[in-house]
């Protein structure tokens, strides 16, 4: 089967920085509740995603770190070593509510930037992994239609939770849309069956991601957070992990027939926040071995800090500047860890897998000058290489609306969708190093080195393929730009084994872990606020290092390397050239201001708007026999027209 790909997009982008959780809406996105108009460009001030807040980066410790240090690795046996772990380990939990932001706006408009960024992370990986779900689909429902035919719609008088999560209604263009999103990069999806009224089960996600998605679906979620039912009003005060474990049960009777089938084998749980209960007290009911054979996996939900005081005015208030040093040494990910340390070696004895469903920096939305921080990134990096050696299977980071700092990835308000591009914030920066550290092979096992006796600040992991060492991930959480704290990593293979004669290296860097934006990875950059359709810019920059007894690898404060320690090793991630979207047509083809080039050089705005001084104007017809000037300029939508609508509706799993 064979279809064109139409694409537009912003031909001039407008780059630079605006002047605080989820926002589950926006203009003419919701019914049942009267509209609220958006503020006009002068008078922006800008929602969290663009926070321009700076924290001071903490002061270089003292007593100062080893400048020096040695890493010995050996070829074979050795200990403590993960479990095999797959490129597409770090992934990605959309909030239901936004799909249409982030996604596209329907089956046949897709966001090119979005298509940029996953076909990015696919080239290294072999894969992404996303989660469509969140708080807002246990209230969601598959309709027909909707009254202002868009995908899907938000019922915000009808809010609950902290997070103010309002129910949904949504069409099948939705997953039709994803299923479109597979056809041309390879993503694998999750979805969540609402759980919200376990005595009339709605199953039709189920049913229709099956038969949309196919083997791109490979698990749907039972219950969001279920130990925070109880809290937030959804269950009784009485509510227990036994009564979770009778209504996961009550599913899998549901989803018994013929219809259903398949879905049976795919269900994911028991999804805690470990907020009222720990996953030893669902997995002392019995719960993997009664339901074995429905489990695609096991799965909680962290984060380690919220700013539900700052957002919602619940909780205790917190000072991200206080906080911002907690996140920046090697202790942070291992903090969130240890409570789960238990279950992944519980997981591996009942043969499943575990993974962190939903995480990222804070809840309610992280913390300005944190979350969208370069610290982040390091952070996010370290977490996530931290949980593939303590044997998850992966973690999917969180993306919200435009008032979170944490998302991975933001399109620009809709309002400003037709002159404004895509900001990547840190978390994706960590998404890309780490789809490179594992690599496409889904036979990487990762180990902490616990490098530098030890030092929290200068963490570094081992990446094994055949029991060999490929790749070596160094970290360095200083900022100093002195020079004085970056360090140089003396890496060797043991005795016997013979240490290469060079190594390739490429680099995450930034300025300070403070910095906001332009960050650079192997010498590319996403840039700043607006400034991004997916695809990275720049040079790439790949250092050798040739080696004689010793490999030294230089580390500066603040910044992280990843050390190629074979030429196959660099080879896997950078074969061939990343699948890109360009943008190859325009929307707003109308209203749009045209103007000789010649003549704006020497106008001084009151002549005519070419070159018999004829007046235009931006709306059709009102000009009578009026010529387009030289030189048009036109901007259009951020998206891609790929397939007509009755071709996505006939997308079936033998597509994929």
């Amino acid at each position: 089967m064979v279809a064109k790909l139409a694409v537009f997009g912003v031909l001039a982008p407008i780059v630079g920085a605006c002047a605080s959780v989820t926002v589950y809406y926006q203009v003419n996105q919701h019914h049942l509740a009267s509209s609220t108009n958006s503020a006009a460009l002068a008078d922006y001030t800008g929602a969290a995603a663009y926070d321009p807040t700076v924290l001071n980066p903490p002061p270089t410790p003292n007593p100062p770190i080893p400048i020096r240090f040695e890493l010995e690795l050996r070829n074979g046996g050795t200990p403590g070593l993960s479990i095999t772990q797959t490129g597409a380990f770090f992934g990605f939990s959309i909030e239901m509510s936004v799909v249409d932001q982030v996604l596209g706006r329907n089956s046949t408009v897709l966001q090119v930037p979005f298509l940029n960024l996953m076909a990015n992370l696919a080239k290294r990986a072999g894969a992404v992994r996303i989660r469509v779900g969140g708080n807002t689909q246990e209230g969601a429902v598959l309709v027909d239609s909707t009254s202002s035919g868009r995908i899907l719609e938000k019922d915000i008088s009808g809010v609950s939770n902290p997070t103010q999560t309002p129910p949904l209604d949504y069409t099948r263009d939705l997953i039709y849309m994803m299923g479109n999103i597979s056809h041309l990069v390879p993503v694998d999806w999750f979805l969540g069956i609402p759980f919200n009224d376990t005595e009339h089960f709605r199953l039709a996600v189920a049913e229709v991601g099956q038969q949309v998605l196919g083997r791109r679906l490979i698990g749907l979620q039972v219950g969001n957070e279920p130990d925070l039912y109880s809290r937030h009003g959804h269950r009784p005060s009485t509510y227990s992990p036994f009564d979770y474990f009778g209504e996961f049960g009550a599913l899998v009777a549901a989803m018994s027939g013929e219809a259903h089938g398949a879905n049976q084998h795919l269900l994911i749980g028991p999804n805690i926040a470990t907020g009222d209960w720990t996953p030893e007290m669902v997995w002392n009911t019995g719960f993997v071995d009664s339901y074995s054979s429905n489990l695609a996996y096991l799965a909680v939900e962290h984060y380690p800090a919220d700013n539900c005081f700052a957002q919602f005015g619940i909780g205790t208030p917190a000072d991200p500047q206080e906080l911002f040093a907690s996140y920046l040494t090697h202790a942070a990910g291992r903090a969130i860890i240890e409570p789960y340390l238990n279950s992944t070696a519980f997981a591996q004895e009942k043969g499943k897998r575990l993974m962190m469903f939903e995480t990222n920096t804070a809840s309610c939305g992280g913390f300005p000058g944190i979350s969208d921080s370069f610290g982040a990134a390091l952070w996010a990096l370290d977490y996530g290489m931290q949980m593939a050696h303590s044997n998850f299977s992966g973690a999917l980071f969180h993306v919200g609306g435009q008032n979170v700092f944490y998302n991975p990835f933001t399109p620009p308000p809709t309002n400003q969708s037709t002159f404004r591009q895509w900001t990547i914030g840190p978390v994706y920066y960590s998404a890309l190093v780490m789809a490179e550290a594992l690599g496409p092979s889904n036979g990487a096992r990762v180990l902490d080195l616990e490098a530098n006796g030890g030092n929290e600040y200068t963490p570094a992991y081992g990446i094994y393929e055949g029991g060999n060492p490929v790749r070596i991930l160094l970290f360095n959480y200083i900022t100093d730009s002195s020079g004085a704290n970056d360090y140089t990593a003396m890496i060797s293979i043991a005795a016997g084994d013979r240490t290469p004669r060079q190594v390739k290296i490429k680099r995450l860097l930034a300025s300070s872990v403070s910095q906001k934006g332009n960050f650079t990875w192997a010498g590319q950059t996403f840039g700043s606020n607006f400034g991004s359709d997916g695809r990275l810019e720049g040079t790439e920059v790949i250092e050798t290092v040739t080696c004689e007894a010793q490999c030294l690898i230089k580390v500066p404060a603040p910044g992280a390397a990843l050390v190629f320690l074979t030429d196959g090793a660099l080879a896997e991630v950078e074969s061939g050239p990343t699948t890109t979207f360009p943008t190859t047509a325009l929307t707003r083809t109308m209203n749009t201001a045209t103007i000789d080039p010649a003549v704006l050089e020497t106008s001084n705005g009151h002549t005519g708007m070419n070159a018999k001084g004829r007046l235009g104007s931006t709306s059709k017809g009102s000009v009578s026999g009026s010529k387009p000037a030289r030189g048009r300029l036109r901007t259009g939508y951020a998206a891609a027209v790929i397939l007509s609508y009755l071709l996505a509706t006939t997308l079936v799993a033998g597509l994929f």
